[in-house]
């Protein structure tokens, strides 16, 4: 792009709904863009917002908002935020005329999520309608809209390509009454006679994401749909996104010794660890090309803007007595883990697993890791911190969590890590910069 295009172009903006404790929001900041409006409905998770600088705005407020920047020390300074349910919202048409430039969210996904009670549609919490509503009434130039990977089970792929083809035309509203099978048709049609006004239709890619092939230090398999107003004619597929980090390269540095070198680990522990590994190498292929996946350790170790900040190891006695270690928010010991059957811990020199929303009670150990000292506490097993497990999501250690410690885990297990949504926030940048440097 040239400079006198760059030059022209004003202030990149943004809209976040369903923001929860701010991890896609922050992402979507970090790219570039400015928040105009920042929804969120959970009180504590509005609160999170508050205390890193977000300011209250009345929802019937139809001024249109100043672009919030963020001051050091506060990541979502002005975030102009508007707390409450998104349904009480009377309308977003007042940004129109700020030409939004990406409109950001994740949609509740308990109705499909693999740990939801698996209503789906039926689900009262289901909010692909507000989020349709929030693209007619603000017309964004891009969407990017994360959800759990559950939306491809065979269940619900019918309507997943149903909210697919509502993002395509979300100017064809639903007749009062009709199901939404009785829309998709509906649509169907209309996409079939290809007549649509290209501003009031989106082109709509969804990816499966695994956060660990983005450099995220975990395991998290989701969904991200990404859509562009059509009028724009943005060339996707040349900036979407590739993933740039393979288990093959971490095990390849394993192998290598390089990893173990750089952490300083122990050889009794590094052996106990590569005893359970392949006997052999993996052979070379593409995928050696590409970073290291990050492990649990690298996490802990520190990385990106935590990068050469180790968080401190904590001692029986602080787990034991709930102490926060160090002075560091959120690094505090807590009691009582242990492992069974079908509730196995984290390792740590794996990715961690899925953060789920959840303190103890969210199955298959996922609040739970392996430490190197197999006597610690007489099992081997602590606990994560809060802090441990927001370096997993790749939230910043100066971004504080309001409630306590059972309503940060639920904040970061509902977030988008921050690293995967800078990622694909980017990506739209630049296309969105190609695409009008070719006006």
């Amino acid at each position: 792009m040239s400079e006198q295009v760059k030059a022209k172009r004003k202030v990149r903006t943004s809209v976040e709904l369903f923001a929860g404790g701010g991890g896609l929001a922050m992402a979507v900041h970090s790219a570039g863009f400015h928040p105009l409006l920042v929804n969120e409905f959970a009180p504590r998770a509005c609160e999170t917002l508050r205390d890193n600088g977000a300011a209250e705005r009345d929802r019937d407020d139809t001024t249109l908002p100043k672009p919030g920047k963020a001051r050091p020390g506060q990541r979502a300074a002005e975030w102009p935020l508007v707390a409450g349910d998104i349904r009480e919202i009377p309308s977003f048409t007042f940004l129109k005329e700020a030409e939004v430039d990406i409109l950001a969210g994740g949609p509740p996904c308990q109705p499909f999520s693999l740990g939801g009670a698996h209503k789906g549609t039926e689900d009262e919490r289901n909010m692909f309608p507000q989020m349709f509503r929030a693209i007619r009434e603000m017309r964004p130039k891009a969407v990017i809209c994360e959800n759990v990977r559950g939306l491809l089970r065979p269940s619900f792929k019918p309507y997943f390509d149903y909210i697919l083809r509502e993002m395509q035309l979300p100017f064809v509203r639903r007749t009062k009454g009709a199901s939404w099978d009785e829309h998709d048709e509906v649509l169907q049609k209309k996409l079939a006679d290809d007549s649509t006004d290209p501003s009031e239709q989106y082109i709509v890619t969804a990816m499966p994401v695994n956060a660990a092939d983005f450099g995220v230090p975990q395991i998290r398999q989701r969904v991200i749909i990404v859509a562009f107003r059509a009028d724009l004619d943005v060339n996707w597929d040349e900036y979407k996104p590739r993933r740039t980090h393979s288990d093959a390269s971490l095990l390849e540095s394993m192998y290598d010794g390089s990893y173990w070198t750089r952490h300083g680990v122990e050889d009794e522990v590094r052996d106990r660890f590569m005893a359970n590994l392949p006997p052999q190498p993996l052979p070379v292929d593409t995928d050696l090309q590409l970073k290291p996946w990050r492990t649990l350790r690298d996490a802990i170790a520190g990385i990106d803007e935590n990068e050469g900040v180790p968080l401190p190891p904590l001692t029986v006695e602080d787990v034991a007595n709930k102490r926060q270690v160090n002075g560091i928010a959120d690094h505090i010991g807590w009691p009582g883990a242990r492992t069974y059957a079908g509730h196995t811990p984290n390792l740590l020199d794996r990715p961690a697993k899925t953060v789920k929303a959840g303190v103890h009670g969210v199955p298959g150990g996922e609040s739970v890791m392996q430490l190197d000292d197999l006597t610690f506490g007489g099992t081997g097993y602590r606990y994560m911190t809060v802090r441990e497990t927001a370096r997993v999501m790749t939230f910043p250690d100066d971004w504080t969590l309001a409630g306590p410690r059972g309503e940060k885990m639920r904040q970061l297990g509902n977030a988008v890590p921050v690293k995967l949504g800078e990622v694909f926030a980017k990506a739209v940048a630049a296309a969105l910069d190609d695409a009008e440097s070719r006006k």
